[in-house]
């Protein structure tokens, strides 16, 4: 037989030719030749076969041949099922004349060599299925050395498929790995609840299955939210089966509270809108030749069998939903139970923390909602309206109030105010600080006193922050103008736009609220005429900065000015929309009170009693 050294350089050549392989099928040519050249060797051929019994592969390689035989089929050979091996390799010898067609489908190319016996060394690959390298000999071979050169070349072709499963696993560990923080950084990215769920699908596909569908846990149920497929049409068939299918309604029902990721497939899914079967296959696309509604089971022209798994979406010990997914493709490329559950994880988090998000925002709203005034006065004196930006993203309940309130004789009472801080500290201030003012100016106290009466309530309730507020009375006087009666306690001062488009500011100060006992504070007074107006607000407008470092104080009088003309609720929903536009950084509230005097005196026919009620901007 061939020289032994021959055979060692050749196996030598073999092993570092493994090394490289990505496929074990790029080995052959190290293996059939060295093999072919043993004494009394006259053909070499090997198999693959998956499930015990279907042949997926044959490749044989006769002496004197320069191209081997190779035949690629899925053909069952139910007689082959006994020479499955176990873990262990095993050699046999058989004569040819003793081997069955219907169990060895080498037996044919057998017949065609000089060889009387054939020596094969059946192994185990993988889970899934084995495999068998065998050579026809003559009376010339040593079959001892033969059967240890075949064991040789088995050993060199499991290890290198074990490599190649191992380099597998490792780089599908990477990808999955990289998906897994892609995912997390995408669906953290949105605080919105749907948008967060729609981002779980989108992920998912193609990467991790052909088909997903989200649904968010309620009270009365499954409620589907989002559905994504690599084909449009069955997309649409996918969101209708989320939205109105009972299999799969029944199917989320009964999976509950269960942690465990569940795949189905084959006759799970009899009854299912996932069915898998040919003559399913053949009607869907008969009847529905454009693809619209198109079975999610059976995609047009991919036969593989159709797969779904259920994870269930449990974030800090309740569930928050669920998502399927949807598989059409090999068996080797369905993700593991632990990359579901390392998804579902993170989805649910990213889902629990948007429906927290959620919560709490309603509650914030609601409560923000509480602290200011619903409706504000309003006759054909003035025309008062009012507007209110949350600045702050985490939506802590901000310190802004504002109130209009009219008084006992006739004039109308304006104020603003804004508390140091956020949260619900604030809130309680925000809250004692409007209700104070509303009753005191509301039964005829004047805007120093009613500051400081408040200033002494402050102190007495030992409140740990102070506030800044502003009071300005707008009393009509007979001769058409109205008298504009305004203190401050550190608060921004307000301005008037004229009606011939200048911009003034009303110069007035005082001691910050809450800071010092028994303080007073002065009032300042001019006229404004007919079609003036009275801008207040907080300092979240003044502050709004540009990247570039400038204030928009620095251009509010220009924006007031070219605002002439327009009512009182075009001018505080302008100028609000224009700071939050201008602003690069600063997550202040703003808040603006905006009052227009019409120019009717007190004695006109039109004043109409009593006053009327609108609805104050939010």
């Amino acid at each position: 037989m061939g020289g032994d050294d021959t055979w060692s350089s050749a196996l030598h050549r073999l092993w570092q030719a493994a090394s490289r392989a990505e496929e074990v099928s790029a080995l052959a040519d190290d293996v059939y030749a060295p093999l072919l050249a043993t004494t009394g060797v006259h053909l070499v051929v090997g198999t693959r076969w998956e499930d015990r019994q279907i042949l997926r592969y044959m490749r044989a390689l006769a002496a004197g041949s320069d191209s081997p035989v190779i035949t690629a089929t899925s053909r069952s050979v139910p007689e082959a099922a006994v020479r499955e091996p176990g873990d262990e390799p095993v050699v046999t010898r058989i004569p040819v004349a003793a081997l069955d067609d219907a169990g060895w489908p080498e037996a044919e190319l057998l017949r065609r060599t000089p060889g009387a016996t054939f020596v094969v060394c059946t192994f185990r690959l993988d889970h899934r299925g084995w495999a068998s390298l065998g050579v026809g000999v003559d009376a010339s071979a040593d079959v001892a050395a033969v059967e240890g050169r075949l064991a040789q070349a088995v050993d060199v072709i499991v290890a290198c498929h074990t490599g190649i499963l191992q380099r597998g696993r490792e780089a599908r560990r990477g990808a999955d790995d990289a998906l897994l923080a892609e995912a997390s950084l995408q669906m953290d990215s949105s605080l919105d609840v749907e948008e967060t769920l729609r981002r779980v699908a989108r992920i998912a596909v193609p990467a991790v299955a052909e088909g997903a569908l989200v649904h968010l846990l309620r009270s009365e149920g499954p409620e589907f939210v989002a559905a994504t497929h690599v084909s449009v049409q069955q997309r649409r068939a996918l969101e209708e089966i989320g939205r109105e299918n009972p299999w799969l309604a029944a199917l989320l029902a009964r999976r509950g509270e269960d942690e465990d990721t569940v795949f189905l497939s084959g006759p799970e899914l009899d009854g299912s809108p996932f069915a898998d079967t040919a003559e399913a296959t053949d009607a869907s696309d008969a009847s529905h030749g454009d693809g619209d509604g198109a079975r999610p089971g059976a995609a047009g022209g991919d036969r593989h069998s159709t797969v779904i798994s259920v994870s269930t979406l449990r974030a800090r010990g309740r569930v928050v939903g669920s998502i399927t997914f949807v598989y059409q493709r090999p068996e080797a490329r369905l993700p593991s139970s632990a990359f579901l559950r390392s998804l579902a994880t993170r989805a649910a988090l990213s889902i629990d923390n948007a429906l927290l998000y959620e919560l709490r925002r309603h509650a914030v709203l609601s409560l923000q909602e509480h602290l200011l005034p619903s409706q504000l006065p309003v006759t054909d004196q003035w025309d008062l309206s009012a507007s209110y930006e949350v600045g702050d993203p985490m939506l802590d309940v901000g310190g802004d109030f504002y109130d209009a309130v009219t008084r006992p004789d006739g004039s109308i009472a304006l104020l603003i105010g804004d508390v140091c801080g956020r949260g619900a500290e604030a809130a309680a201030l925000t809250g004692l600080a409007r209700h104070t003012l509303r009753t005191l100016l509301e039964q005829g106290t004047d805007p120093g006193t009613a500051l400081s009466r408040l200033n002494r309530a402050l102190r007495q309730e030992r409140a740990s922050r102070f506030l800044t507020a502003v009071v300005t009375t707008l009393a009509p006087r007979a001769d058409g103008t109205a008298l504009l009666t305004t203190c401050s306690a550190g608060h921004p001062s307000p301005l008037v736009l004229r009606s011939d488009g200048t911009v003034s500011e009303v110069l007035t100060g005082g001691l910050l609220l809450g800071v010092l006992d028994d303080v007073s504070y002065e009032s300042h007074e001019e006229l404004i005429g007919p079609d003036d107006t009275v801008v207040l607000f907080t300092d979240g407008l003044t502050e709004s900065r540009e990247a570039g470092g400038a204030f928009f104080e620095s251009i509010l009088p220009v924006r007031l000015a070219a605002l002439r003309g327009f009512d009182a609720a075009h001018i505080a929903e302008s100028l609000t929309q224009q700071a939050k536009a201008y602003r690069a950084s600063g997550q202040d509230d703003i808040a603006l009170l905006v009052a227009r005097w019409t120019g009717v005196p007190p004695g006109a026919d039109l004043l109409p009693h009593p006053l009327q009620l609108v609805r104050t901007a939010r």
